[in-house]
């Protein structure tokens, strides 16, 4: 009978162990997904960051070569100004600085660059409307058509702080406006940084259609393809828009701008595959006005001027300044510019890009 004592006070013991197990295991099985979605999170965003932060083309000895032959600037980029009043998520350009030059400063660089063959000159930013109210620009793009006789003046602006009244004041010495549009879904612009609060962007991306047309500026649309709009399909809207151009990038990652730990955006999440662009491409290969960009077309192909007129080298994936064409004239600065013209032309660089030869139906 004394061994029966021990025995039920142990089958009891066991029994409170094993409810105590059961409930440990329960909660454990609620833990579990949990800890599985953490992990293969952690491995998405790994996955992005290596397919964001892809090794640069090494140069060939041919590129070597071309980068000893003299550069002329005919189609040139001039970011003034890196301020913004949106937050793209993927922007490569992003507002580091609020500086801008002196009016009349920013016209000397211009005269430089109109002396060494410029040809085209596109101003952007940040928002290149947001410095004193659009006037800063308008005095420039009027500079360089009327004085300068540029062929071609282009802006490329977000389009939220454009009026009626800056077309009645400068669109006559406009060529070409270029609106980035990433989606005809105003949700997903919401998503991507391009919000306006209570104003939509896609309506008043219609309005500034009707203004170019009013005042014989030739429209563009740019766009660029990221995670958020690569499955959309934006056919019937741009056919509709009838842009003379609607350029189509690749999301680009740029070391120090959208990626790394000095940066003001992180766009690893925004990046897609080459894969993925040209089954978006493919979507759209009816549209007759579309020009693909990507991420290798992009790089070393545009001459890109910062707010302080230096050239920027963007070959290793980050942006290398050269000294200002202020200081060492343009023939020495545009030597460390990384300009690959081959690719330039290759990607459909120069066109017809006067509104004198367009030839358009106003």
């Amino acid at each position: 009978m004394w061994m029966l004592v021990p025995v039920s006070f142990t089958l009891k013991l066991l029994s409170a162990f094993v409810q105590h197990l059961g409930s440990m295991w329960s909660s454990l099985g609620t833990l579990f997904p949990l800890l599985g979605a953490a992990f293969w999170l952690a491995g998405g965003k790994k996955s992005q960051q290596q397919r964001g932060r892809r090794k640069p083309r090494k140069p060939s000895r041919e590129d070597e070569e071309d980068r000893d032959l003299p550069i002329t600037p005919i189609s040139v980029n001039y970011h003034f100004t890196r301020q913004c009043n949106y937050k793209c998520g993927f922007c490569f350009h992003t507002a580091k600085t609020s500086f801008v030059l002196p009016l009349a400063e920013a016209k000397r660089g211009l005269l430089l660059l109109k002396e060494a063959g410029m040809e085209k000159i596109n101003f952007s930013g940040g928002e290149p409307f947001l410095h004193d109210r659009g006037r800063y620009l308008g005095q420039l793009v009027k500079f360089c058509k009327q004085e300068l006789q540029l062929p071609s003046v282009s802006i490329v602006s977000n389009g939220s702080l454009i009026r009626e009244r800056w077309f009645q004041n400068y669109g006559e010495y406009l060529d070409i406006l270029a609106i980035s549009c990433d989606s005809f879904d105003e949700q997903v612009n919401v998503l991507i940084g391009r919000g306006q609060g209570n104003k939509n962007h896609v309506e008043n991306l219609h309005k500034l259609r009707t203004w170019c047309k009013d005042y014989r500026v030739a429209f563009k649309i740019n766009s660029v393809i990221n995670r958020f709009n690569v499955d959309e399909d934006m056919t019937e809207q741009i056919k509709a828009l009838n842009p003379i151009r609607w350029k189509v990038f690749q999301c680009l990652i740029i070391e120090g701008e959208n990626s790394g730990e000095d940066a003001l955006r992180e766009a690893e999440p925004f990046v897609i595959s080459d894969e993925e662009f040209e089954a978006f491409l493919d979507r759209h290969k009816n549209v007759p006005c579309l020009v693909p960009e990507s991420n290798q077309k992009m790089r070393d192909s545009y001459l890109i001027l910062d707010e302080y007129m230096r050239f920027v080298n963007c070959r290793n994936g980050r942006k290398d300044p050269s000294m200002s064409i202020l200081d060492v004239g343009v023939e020495e600065a545009i030597k460390f510019s990384g300009f690959d013209e081959k690719m330039f032309l290759k990607r459909g660089g120069k066109y017809v890009w006067s509104k004198a030869d367009l030839k358009l139906d106003w």
